[in-house]
C-alpha cells in the first residue's frame, strides 16, 4: 500500500500537503478572525489521507486520539483602545465624587474586551468593573465605564491611569491622566474703597487680594454699575489694583474672582460721588450788637 495524497482542510479551505523524508509537509493559512468566538474557541482542522487503492480516511478534532492536534486556536493581534470621556486631562472639577468615564473598545469581529481585565485606579486604589460604583453598558465593540467614588476625595490634583486587555490576551496602552478638585471658592478682600465711601473724587481706585490655594490663577473682573471694566491684573501675591471713574451720585461696584474650576466669590460696594459745592444763604448772629462777654447764637442757613 502507498499513500498517494494527503489533504488538510481548514475553514472551507482545502491545502495538499507534500512527501519529503517520508513525511506529508505543507503549510496553511490561519483565518484571520479570532477562533475566541467560536463555539469550542477553535477552528477545527480536518484531515484527508489517500492511498493507492483509493481508500479514503479522515481524521478531525473530534477524533479520541488525534482530535486534539486538529484544533486550531487563532488568536487576533490588535489591542483594544481605551478613551478617557470625563474629566479631561487637567480638568477642574467641583464635586469630590467626581465620576470617572471611559470607554474600552475592541476591533470589530475581535475576541472582545476581558472585563477581568479592566482596572481603573485613582491614585494608589485600584478598582475592577465589579467594584462598587463601577457601572458598565455594552457599546459597539465594547463597553463604557462609569465609576463614582464612594468616599469623597480631598481637594487638589488626583492621577487616573486605565489598563484592559482583549480575550486573546491584548493589553491595550493604558491611559493616564491628571484632574483636580476644588470644592472651595477662591478668597477675595477688597481694602479700598470702604463700603458706603462717599467722596467727592470721581478718580477711585480699586484695591484687594484675591488668592486659591487648589486652582489658581484666578481671574479677576470689575462691574461699575452694571459695566463691565473687564479682567484685571493679579499678582502673584494675590493683590490687584483697578482704577475706576465714578459718575455722580451712588455707584454700584463688583469685584469677582473665579478660580481654574469656576468657583466664583464676589464682593458688592456701594460708592457715592457728591461734587455738589455747599451754598452760603444766610449769616444771622443774635444779638448785635452784643455785650461785652455776652452769648451771641449764630444762625447759618446753607443749601
Amino acid at each position: 500500500m502507498a499513500i498517494v495524497k494527503v489533504r488538510v482542510q481548514i475553514d472551507g479551505v482545502w491545502t495538499n500537503l507534500s512527501l519529503s523524508n517520508g513525511k506529508w509537509t505543507g503549510t496553511i493559512t490561519a483565518p484571520s478572525t479570532t477562533s475566541y468566538n467560536l463555539a469550542n474557541k477553535y477552528y477545527p482542522i480536518k484531515i484527508e489521507v489517500t492511498n493507492d487503492a483509493g481508500t479514503v480516511v479522515t481524521k478531525d478534532a473530534t477524533d479520541a486520539t488525534l482530535g486534539e492536534a486538529l484544533r486550531l486556536v487563532v488568536k487576533e493581534t490588535m489591542k483594544p483602545t481605551i478613551t478617557l470621556v470625563s474629566p479631561s486631562q487637567g480638568a477642574y472639577v467641583t464635586n469630590n465624587k467626581q465620576p470617572i468615564v471611559f470607554k474600552v473598545v475592541d476591533e470589530a469581529g475581535g475576541s472582545g474586551v476581558n472585563l477581568s481585565t479592566v482596572k481603573l485606579k485613582i491614585d494608589s486604589t485600584t478598582y475592577t468593573s465589579t467594584s462598587t460604583g463601577m457601572v458598565s453598558k455594552g457599546i459597539t465593540n465594547g463597553y463604557q465605564f462609569t465609576f463614582t467614588p464612594q468616599s469623597a476625595l480631598k481637594d487638589g490634583s488626583h492621577s487616573i491611569t486605565i489598563n484592559a486587555s482583549d480575550n486573546d490576551g491584548n493589553a491595550a496602552t493604558a491611559v493616564s491622566s491628571t484632574y483636580t478638585i476644588d470644592t472651595v471658592p477662591p478668597t477675595l478682600t477688597v481694602s479700598s474703597p470702604s463700603a458706603g465711601l462717599i467722596t467727592n473724587k470721581a478718580a477711585l481706585t480699586i484695591k484687594g487680594v484675591t488668592n486659591d490655594a487648589t486652582s489658581s490663577p484666578i481671574t479677576l473682573t470689575v462691574t461699575l454699575n452694571g459695566t463691565s471694566l473687564g479682567t484685571v491684573s493679579v499678582g502673584s501675591d494675590g493683590s490687584f489694583s483697578k482704577d475706576v471713574t465714578l459718575v455722580e451720585g451712588t455707584n454700584s461696584i463688583v469685584v469677582t474672582a473665579k478660580d481654574g474650576a469656576g468657583q466664583t466669590s464676589s464682593i458688592t460696594l456701594s460708592v457715592k460721588l457728591d461734587t455738589t459745592v455747599p451754598q452760603l444763604n444766610s449769616i444771622v448772629l443774635t444779638p448785635n450788637p452784643a455785650n461785652t462777654s455776652a452769648s451771641v447764637a449764630i444762625t447759618v442757613e446753607v443749601s
